[in-house]
């Protein structure tokens, strides 16, 4: 058993995580030891590593920061710090596509909280979670810079302008 599986007092094959791809936290240590060992040295390479961690698991759960903070040897509240501070890095595992709805000014005061509260109602999710079946992740943007398309939603990397509730439940069955 790996040190971090001693200190958490269980193993892989007991987490009750389950991660998008159904691989448990331990299957991928050598995948992310790896990436450590590419980037080790390097002046910040902590945010490359997480960033290449979380491609890796989908998102960075706690037994995934002790081991890359024991790899580094770096104190893990170091890293939990980066991991919490940077909104791109999440510890939940994610949704197969990601909703975010921008509540930049434009976008709030053309309707952006009314398109929030369909979604948060017609998914049975709030801000921040994922879809029971895995399938999307929703999140608020505070800008996604396309104020003159405000309302916009943006899906993945696709951009949606003029958003309101009826058609969002059109775009998303698109996915």
């Amino acid at each position: 058993m790996s040190q971090t599986q001693v200190r958490s007092g269980r193993s892989a094959r007991d987490s009750s995580l389950a991660y998008a791809d159904n691989v448990r936290p331990a299957a991928r240590y050598p995948e992310v030891a790896e990436v450590i060992d590419r980037y080790r040295g390097h002046e910040g390479c902590l945010i490359q590593i997480l960033h290449a961690a979380q491609g890796i698991y989908g998102c960075l759960p706690l037994d995934l920061q002790m081991f890359i903070a024991e790899s580094l040897d770096l104190p893990l509240s170091e890293v939990a710090g980066v991991v919490s501070f940077y909104s791109f890095f999440s510890v939940n595992p994610r949704g197969q596509h990601t909703i975010r709805v921008c509540l930049g000014t434009a976008c709030y005061v053309r309707g952006g909280k009314k398109i929030v509260d369909h979604l948060r109602e017609s998914l049975g999710i709030d801000v921040g979670e994922t879809t029971e079946d895995g399938k999307f992740t929703f999140e608020i943007a505070r800008c996604i810079g396309a104020c003159g398309l405000a309302p916009a939603v943006m899906i993945d990397d696709t951009v949606y302008k003029q958003v309101s509730a009826a058609k969002i439940d059109a775009i998303l069955a698109k996915y």
